[in-house]
């Protein structure tokens, strides 16, 4: 009888003990590194395929180590949301509109958290997993830029100067989502603890994305960016927050009346950020005509709400006169088209409408947990680097990792980073909602939240850095 083994197969070259460690959260970076790709329209992009194989990979990674998924926490935190999403399954208008929206829902707010809070070990994982975020911003910012600088973007007041990236003119929110997430793990790893090095080069990166965040001219990833960055600054003492206000106005100084970046285009944007009740454009319009039909669905069927995928199909029913035809969309190499507007552009209201209460406590109620206890641990962090004499809770010296401790949480970057980006989603979703490839960013996201808020430094396979490395060493000298 022939003796199956079931290790691994070797590797065909012995890593470095350093790689070796990351090679379980590699998964979770190729993520992003696929989002750099130009975006196909229609169908399931290829981060969205590769995060189905990160999951099954999660599940046989499991089976072989023969040990338990999640935590009892983490287990309510992440299954309470499939109970609502179950009911409004059901309730959905077609069987196929049921399952489709189902899956996505479990894949951005279960299925993907849950992997990455399975895949990520430690400081040093989260860390690279972070750096993936920043990598993909200046990718897409630099293209954002170039677009605006050639007139090949979206169009904007008619002319091509939108920065959009490589998300085109379909999804004009993909590239400020990935830049605003980008900037905001980039200021939460210079404000933090690490090396030097890693302080420097995020806070370079950090003013770098300050320009394409500006030439997206989306008003809500404005909004929920300085909202986020400013509670990070101010959770680090506030004679910095200071300082780096001053340096923010010395540079939108240079930059736009210097240099004259964007200057009619943004002004008169960051003019109508003050202008939606008085005098209100027709995309604000357009979006207070949606917010009214969602609240028609769900008072309509105030618990379960009219079921999933359902909004688009209901909307003209609850909507008023004013709702327009659709949104003009043209540049960045598409043709110039209506784009139906089927959803509410707020995404407590989508899960009210199609998900009734049940669906948005379940959901809201395991974010409020996440930002409860992420802010929870932020504080434990801060609070020792105060009692070591750092100034407001700032530690200036490197903090070595040295993989998890018990009873002690990871550094100061991690929580500034992980409540940051939480904090960025749930100020976010009141100007917007899921949808298109950068997605997948917010499912990462709420996985790195997750982490933080309920595994933290207190892991339940509590391993070394070092042995995890030497481990995979030796399987590939077998």
């Amino acid at each position: 009888m022939t003796d199956v083994s079931l290790a691994p197969a070797p590797l065909p070259f012995p890593l470095p003990r350093r790689a070796a460690g990351l090679v379980p959260v590699l998964p979770l970076v190729a993520l992003p590194a696929l989002l750099a790709l130009p975006v196909t329209h229609g169908g399931a992009g290829p981060a969205d395929v590769v995060s189905g194989l990160v999951v099954v990979y999660c599940v046989i990674r499991l089976l072989r180590e023969r040990r338990r998924p999640l935590s009892p926490a983490a287990a309510v935190v992440l299954g309470l949301p499939v109970v609502g999403l179950a009911l409004a399954a059901m309730g959905a208008s077609s069987p196929e509109a049921g399952f489709t929206g189902l899956g996505r829902y479990l894949q951005i707010f279960v299925l993907v958290p849950a992997a990455v809070l399975i895949l990520v070990r430690d400081r040093t994982d989260f860390r690279v997993l972070a750096w993936s975020f920043v990598g993909l911003a200046l990718w897409q910012g630099a293209v954002g830029v170039h677009q605006y600088v050639t007139g090949t973007g979206a169009s904007y007041q008619g002319e091509g100067v939108r920065a959009v990236g490589t998300f085109g003119a379909h999804d004009v929110m993909g590239m400020a989502t990935a830049v605003s997430l980008g900037l905001v793990c980039a200021v939460g790893i210079a404000l933090g603890r690490t090396v030097g090095w890693q302080r420097m080069t995020a806070t370079g990166c950090a003013v770098a994305l300050l320009l394409p965040l500006a030439l997206s001219f989306s008003r809500g990833a404005w909004i929920a960016t300085a909202l986020t960055c400013a509670v990070q600054l101010v959770l680090t003492g506030l004679r910095r927050t200071l300082k780096v206000a001053l340096a923010v106005a010395a540079a939108g100084v240079v930059l736009i009346g210097g240099f004259g970046i964007g200057t009619a285009q943004l002004q008169e944007r960051i003019d109508s950020i003050a202008q939606v009740g008085d005098a209100p454009d027709q995309s604000v319009v357009d979006r207070y005509a949606l917010w009214a039909s969602a609240g028609g669905m769900w008072r309509e069927q105030p618990l379960t709400g009219v079921g999933l995928k359902g909004f688009p199909e209901y909307r003209d029913g609850h909507a008023t006169l004013a709702l327009s035809s659709g949104s003009d969309i043209e540049g960045a190499g598409t043709e110039y088209r209506k784009q139906q507007l089927l959803s509410p552009h707020n995404m407590y209201l989508l899960v009210l409408s199609e998900q009734g209460l049940i669906g948005l406590l379940a959901l809201a109620g395991g974010w409020l947990a996440l930002l409860v206890g992420g802010g929870r641990r932020l504080l434990r962090v801060r609070g020792r680097g105060r009692a070591r004499g750092d100034g407001p809770g700032l530690d200036h010296g490197p903090e070595p990792d040295h993989g998890p401790e018990p009873g002690r949480g990871p550094g100061l970057d991690c929580g500034l980073v992980a409540c940051g980006l939480l904090l960025w989603l749930l100020t976010d979703f009141v100007y917007g909602d899921i949808g298109g490839p950068s997605t997948m960013l917010i499912a990462l996201s709420l996985g790195l939240a997750t982490w933080w808020a309920l595994a933290g430094g207190e892991r339940r396979d509590v391993v070394s850095r070092g042995t995890a490395a030497e481990r995979v060493e030796g399987v590939a000298a077998r």
